[in-house]
């Protein structure tokens, strides 16, 4: 055992990265997770400085300059962690809270490697070695953004109209016209219908974005599928961050878009995705492979998708079943229908009505309404984090009561 741990010590930091990755990664093997890969970029930019690759000019790493070698784990001590901590804070434009969030990344991969038998002590979490860190930027959890009521209004009335209007012109179309007219009035609603149900449910639901689509970085997260759905019983089954499946509720305003929604798209199987990408190249690519691998010549797939509009209606003919849209995804919808609605924001983070913002104005509406204890069930958190994220709320109720009590006092007086 003792010879082991002089081995690991030994080692070049970057031997002990991807078993940790992998203890830390989500899915089958450990490759998956957000987590994972931020971790993957901060353990690759600490090996970078300690070898001496980053920094300021006259930094030449943790080796001494007499020694040609990469850094090892007997180079690292709490010294070097301090030292790491200064770099983070320098004036590199990075806020208080995200040097801290670095940090953590380096501290984390530090405590396993004591587990692990690559260093005696955890130097990372030893008050010389974070003292340099700057102190937390004192943001609030209400200075989040969450939608108010008039931007939550202002923004599913607008995608309201714009289905009104695209599946009007779809269903009232002459019967001689040109049928690939038809197809491309059929797909603008579509992609309206999809947009609007992608707002009421992110507006109403208050589902983390994560949980409702597809993350590139976790194959369990492959985004919901209408056969998670039960808009009967007003439910919908989603991964959650605690890393199981549970029930959501669906509000009543979010059934009439979903349910029409499904009306004018008609899956061929439940299994599609409720929120399918719409990406030309992505849809082509897909189609293309699906159909030459159902035995189809390069020249009858060609012809067959030159008899649709967009691939798209192609994949639902043929049930080629297509990926749900990215969380990236449904933030750039969010950008382009926030601006097309001409809605006022006032942030200084998002110039758009961002995903988990309607899961925050949600919960400022459930807490105002009901309580903690119902918001913490609704939004899938314990009651001592929603007292802490909507900790505002109880202050300006407590500011009421005290004007209430002083006006009564004068009142007396």
């Amino acid at each position: 055992m003792i010879d082991d741990r002089s081995s690991r010590s030994e080692s070049a930091l970057d031997d002990s990265f991807e078993r940790y990755l992998q203890d830390k990664g989500k899915g089958r093997g450990g490759d998956g997770g957000n987590y994972r890969r931020n971790a993957a970029r901060e353990l690759e930019r600490f090996a970078e400085w300690a070898a001496g690759d980053r920094g300021d000019n006259d930094w030449t790493g943790i080796v001494p300059e007499d020694v040609d070698r990469e850094p090892t784990f007997d180079d690292l001590d709490e010294r070097v962690f301090r030292e790491y901590a200064r770099h983070l804070g320098g004036d590199r434009g990075l806020k208080q809270n995200t040097v801290q969030t670095y940090y953590r990344y380096i501290s984390a991969w530090c405590g396993w490697c004591v587990n692990e038998g690559y260093l005696e002590a955890h130097y990372a979490q030893r008050a010389s070695a974070m003292a340099p860190l700057p102190a937390d930027d004192g943001r609030k959890p209400g200075d989040q953004q969450a939608w108010t009521s008039e931007q939550r209004h202002a923004l599913t009335r607008h995608v309201d109209e714009r289905v009104r209007d695209a599946v009007e012109t779809y269903t009232q179309l002459p019967e001689d016209t040109d049928p690939l007219d038809k197809q491309r009035a059929r797909y603008t609603a579509l992609k309206v219908a999809r947009d609007r149900a992608l707002v009421f449910v992110l507006a109403y639901t208050a589902v983390r974005v994560g949980e409702l689509l597809r993350d590139p970085n976790d194959p369990r997260r492959r985004g919901v599928r209408w056969e998670d759905l039960s808009l009967d019983d007003g439910s919908m089954d989603v991964y959650r961050k605690k890393q199981q499946w549970d029930a959501a509720s669906l509000p009543d305003p979010v059934i009439s878009p979903l349910r029409s929604y499904h009306q004018l798209m008609d899956p061929p199987t439940e299994r599609w995705p409720v929120f399918p990408t719409f990406d030309q190249r992505t849809l082509a690519e897909l189609v293309r492979e699906e159909l030459a691998d159902r035995g189809e010549p390069p020249e009858a797939i060609t012809e067959r998708r030159d008899e649709y509009a967009r691939d798209l209606l192609l994949a639902l003919d043929e049930d080629i079943r297509p990926p749900s849209i990215t969380t990236d995804g449904a933030r750039s919808i969010l950008q382009r229908l926030s601006e097309a609605a001409e809605i006022d924001i006032d942030h200084p983070k998002h110039d758009y009505l961002a995903p988990h913002g309607g899961r925050r104005g949600m919960g400022e509406v459930l807490v105002r309404a009901f309580g903690y204890t119902v918001a913490a069930r609704y939004l899938d958190n314990s009651e001592e984090m929603v007292r802490e994220r909507y900790s505002h709320i109880e202050a300006g109720e407590l500011g009421d009561v005290a004007t209430e009590a002083l006006e009564e006092i004068d009142s007396l007086t």
